[in-house]
């Protein structure tokens, strides 16, 4: 995941990880809550993208335990995830402070401009 960039729900994903391990239905909340709503994940969809985090060393397996009935599988941050997820966060707000510059430069073309 460090030669491609980090998908949204990666990032968010990643980013409930950080203070603990969580199961899939724990990370689904938390990532909704991160993102004030805008990252919706299926489980379904989670564990495909936890396969693909396990395999990149970005998180490993905790612990599983059954709940109701269920099989709960709990995941926690490695340190590689946690340097990548630090590098996408300065390149997000690298990114954010310059399109920021940029609109504080912008000047808006009034009806008299002829350009």
């Amino acid at each position: 995941m460090t030669s491609r960039v980090m998908s949204e729900q990666a990032f968010f994903v990643l980013t409930a990880l950080v203070d603990q391990p969580r199961h899939g239905y724990g990370i689904v909340g938390e990532v909704a809550d991160l993102s004030e709503g805008r990252v919706r994940l299926k489980v379904g969809t989670l564990y495909g993208a936890l396969d693909r985090m396990v395999a990149d060393g970005l998180v490993e397996p905790d612990r599983e335990e059954v709940a109701n009935g269920r099989l709960r599988r709990y995941f926690r941050l490695t340190e590689r995830g946690r340097d990548a997820l630090a590098a996408e966060a300065a390149r997000q707000a690298a990114n954010a402070r310059a399109a920021a510059k940029r609109l504080r430069a912008w000047q808006p073309r009034t009806a008299g401009d002829s350009t």
